[in-house]
């Protein structure tokens, strides 16, 4: 009987560590931030609700392309995935996930997110999202991360895109305002991704990848960091510059990005690894912010409306 218990339990602990193998395949904290950016384009593009259908498959579909992508990712990159600190725990390279089925899975999630967005949303965000996600996966994986050490700026365009795919699952069309999102996460990307490949770029020297630090060295690294976050805070602004947003946002904005800026300038005066770690970590915290407070923006007036009106 115990050995029965012992069996059942040793069963049910594998089939949970499998799923979370699977789980891991789909880099849910970049996918969480991915569809949140998105979700943040949908309600931006109307001034009143967005219709909950195109909401829930909108959000769904995108967040199940993402997820491909990332699978797809962890597919190409197994082999240098293996060599780095970072990524050898991955569920490819530790040998938790086989190499057919994690194909297989990635594939599926591609079918089912492009059904649910032609089908349930309209063919224009299917048609982006794919592209998305074969930027992502293919160009930049198999090509640019390999042949440039300015991958991560042009492959930065496909990372960009979940803001326009969530304007676009709303109205149909791309709109100016949908492309100064796209532009905002464009801009932030690679100081963003630099600050990780600096305290990693021995281990992306030796998976024989080009990134920017193992190229040109650290003091370029820092100074293109500069620059790029400096354009961020300016474009960052552009919003309240269209009428898009509004003085909250334009303060917000001013704010975040200054910290942003601070944090980078420190590193590029003093230097260390554990600077670096809390710029990336800052970095993250910032673009979820900068969106929130964008989306706030958008609905503060009719929020203070409809908790005023009653009184009135």
């Amino acid at each position: 009987m115990k050995a029965q218990v012992s069996t059942s339990s040793q069963t049910s602990s594998s089939l949970g560590q499998t799923v979370y193998a699977y789980y891991e395949l789909t880099k849910p904290r970049v996918v969480a931030l991915i569809v949140f950016t998105a979700i943040v384009g949908m309600f931006l593009s109307v001034d009143g609700m967005v219709p909950v259908s195109v909401l829930i498959f909108g959000a769904l579909g995108i967040s199940l392309s993402a997820a491909s992508g990332a699978a797809f990712n962890h597919l190409l990159d197994r082999r240098a995935d293996r060599i780095m600190a970072r990524t050898s725990g991955r569920p490819l390279p530790s040998g938790a996930v086989d190499t057919a089925p994690a194909l297989i899975f990635a594939s599926a999630l591609a079918v089912v997110s492009m059904l649910l967005l032609a089908g349930m949303v309209n063919t224009l965000t299917a048609a982006l999202s794919f592209a998305s996600m074969i930027g992502y996966a293919m160009i930049y994986t198999v090509w640019l991360k390999h042949a440039t050490p300015q991958n991560i700026v042009i492959g930065g365009a496909a990372g960009a895109m979940p803001p326009v795919l969530g304007w676009t699952a709303v109205t149909g069309e791309v709109a100016s305002d949908a492309l100064l999102l796209f532009l905002i996460i464009f801009c932030w990307t690679p100081p963003h991704f630099w600050a990780l490949a600096l305290y990693r770029r021995d281990e992306y020297a030796a998976a024989g990848i080009p990134m920017l630090p193992v190229t040109h060295g650290e003091s370029h690294t820092l100074l293109q960091m500069v620059l790029y976050t400096v354009l961020l805070l300016a474009v960052s602004v552009l919003p309240f510059a269209t009428g898009m947003s509004g003085w909250m946002y334009f303060v917000g904005a001013l704010i975040l990005g200054v910290i942003f800026l601070v944090f980078v300038v420190r590193l590029y005066l003093h230097y260390s690894d554990a600077l670096s770690k809390q710029t990336f970590g800052f970095s993250i915290q910032y673009l979820a912010m900068l969106f929130a407070l964008m989306l706030i923006d958008h609905y503060q007036a009719p929020l203070r409306n409809l908790l005023v009106t009653p009184f009135i």
